[in-house]
C-alpha cells in the first residue's frame, strides 16, 4: 500500500499539486487520470522519488519516504518496478539481456539463477522463443511485454507504469492492460498506472483517481464512474461518445 498525504509541489510560481491525498491499494490496479497539465505525471514522479514534494508525505507500507536514510531509500528502490512510456529498452541488448539487467545491477544472484529467473518472467509475459531477439525485431506490443518482464524480474512490491498503452493499437492495448492486471493480482503488487486511455479505465480501473488542475477532484472504481454526478469526472470522461453509450447502457441495466 502507498499512502499519499497532503502532497504539494510547485515549480517556480506554478503550483502543480495542491494538497493531494489518497491511498493506492495492494493487489489492485490503481489508475491516475486527468487532462494534460493536471499534475498526474508530477504525482507519479513524486511517488518514484524523482520529485521531492514541498509539503506532505508519501508512505510505502508505513515507511515515510522523506524519513528514510539514503541506504533505506536505495533498498526501497529495489522493491520498485517501472514500465516506461516508450518501453526504454536497450537497443544493443537482446530480450534476455534487457530483462536480466536489473538482476545484474541490483542482486547478488549467480549467472544460473539470473538465467532461471529471466526465463521464468519471459515465459510469464508470453514471449517464448523471443529471448535471443533485439528490440528492433519486435512489435510494439512485444516490446511492452519485455518492459513488463524487466519491471517484475526483481519481484517488486510496487509497480509503476507510465502510459503503458502509448503507441499501441486498441486490441494490443487491451492485452497489455490485462497482463498488468493479472500480474498485479498474481504477485499481490501495488500497481500505479498513469494513463490517458479511457479503455484502460474500463478494463482494469479498480481504483481511479482523477486530477484536475493539481487537485484530486474524484476517486472511485470503474463502476463508480457510471453512477457519479461529479461534474469534474463526467465532463472529462463522457466527452467520448463511446462512454455516453456505455453509461446509457449501464443505467438501463440498473
Amino acid at each position: 500500500m502507498i499512502e499519499v498525504k497532503d502532497i504539494e509541489k510547485s515549480f517556480g510560481d506554478a503550483k502543480v499539486l495542491k494538497g493531494v491525498s489518497t491511498i493506492f491499494d495492494t493487489g489492485k490496479t490503481n489508475l491516475i487520470i486527468g487532462q494534460s497539465g493536471s499534475g498526474k505525471t508530477v504525482l507519479l514522479k513524486s511517488l518514484l522519488g524523482i520529485h521531492t514534494p514541498d509539503k506532505g508525505t508519501i508512505s510505502f507500507d508505513g515507511r515515510i519516504y522523506s524519513n528514510l536514510t539514503d541506504d533505506e531509500k536505495r533498498a526501497l528502490r529495489t522493491e520498485i518496478g517501472m514500465v516506461f512510456q516508450g518501453s526504454a529498452l536497450f537497443d544493443s541488448m537482446t530480450v534476455e539481456e534487457n530483462v536480466g539487467f536489473p538482476l545484474k545491477m541490483f542482486s547478488n544472484k549467480s549467472a544460473s539463477e539470473i538465467k532461471e529467473r529471466v526465463d521464468f518472467v519471459i515465459n510469464r509475459v508470453n514471449l517464448i522463443n523471443a529471448g535471443h531477439k533485439k528490440p528492433s525485431e519486435l512489435s510494439g506490443g512485444m516490446q511492452k511485454r519485455v518492459a513488463i518482464a524487466r519491471a517484475i524480474v526483481n519481484n517488486p512490491k510496487y509497480l509503476f507504469c507510465d502510459e503503458p498503452n502509448s503507441g499501441l493499437d486498441p486490441k494490443t492495448a487491451i492485452i497489455i492492460d490485462n497482463l498488468i492486471h493479472e500480474i498485479t493480482i498474481e504477485y499481490n503488487i501495488t500497481t500505479v498506472i498513469n494513463t490517458h486511455d479511457m479503455n484502460s479505465v474500463m478494463e482494469i480501473g479498480e481504483k481511479i483517481i482523477f486530477l484536475k488542475e493539481g487537485i484530486l477532484a474524484w476517486e472511485g472504481t470503474k463502476k463508480d464512474i457510471f453512477k457519479t454526478d461529479n461534474e469534474a469526472i463526467t465532463d472529462f470522461v463522457y466527452s467520448s461518445n463511446l462512454f455516453k453509450k456505455i453509461r446509457k447502457s449501464q443505467n438501463k441495466e440498473d
